[in-house]
């Protein structure tokens, strides 16, 4: 899983959104702007969210993993936020509930299914309330660190 590329750049700490599309919407620019996805990437994450929800539940702090479409992606990236105050996401596969989401791992994937152990690895992170704590408390080179070595990239 080596040919992910992950960043500090790509870590999103103490964000303050006022609602998911302009999270969305500056997570995708942020990738955009490093060249790791094209322009389209950005409306058509906002538009797939739309349609297919990807807010998960956890015991602790709710995670969100918005991504689309691979014709969409250069380079197989993931970007991390952190928000200061939770957004609303829809709920994966019940559209019409929403959670607060305070943790977003967008994920830019170059081929299709190529993101299924990516996140199997991410179902790991979540399951574990320390894991999401560390996040929301720790620094970006730390979050880095702890991740990356999670995820193996």
């Amino acid at each position: 899983m080596c040919e992910i590329y992950f960043d500090e750049s790509l870590i999103l700490k103490d964000i303050d959104v006022n609602s998911r599309e302009e999270l969305l919407r500056t997570m995708a620019t942020n990738l955009f702007r490093k060249g790791l996805v094209k322009k389209s990437f950005i409306e058509a994450v906002i538009e797939r969210e739309k349609t297919f929800a990807t807010g998960l539940p956890t015991n602790s702090v709710s995670v969100a993993i918005p991504h689309t479409d691979s014709e969409h992606v250069n380079k197989k990236a993931i970007s991390v936020a952190v928000l200061k105050e939770p957004v609303n996401f829809g709920v994966m596969g019940e559209m019409n509930v929403e959670i607060p989401v305070q943790i977003v791992f967008m994920l830019a994937i170059d081929k299709k299914d190529s993101h299924l152990v990516l996140l199997q690895k991410l179902m790991e992170i979540f399951r574990n309330a320390e894991e999401l704590q560390f996040l929301i408390e720790e620094n970006k080179t730390n979050i880095k660190k702890r991740l990356a070595n999670h995820l193996q990239i």
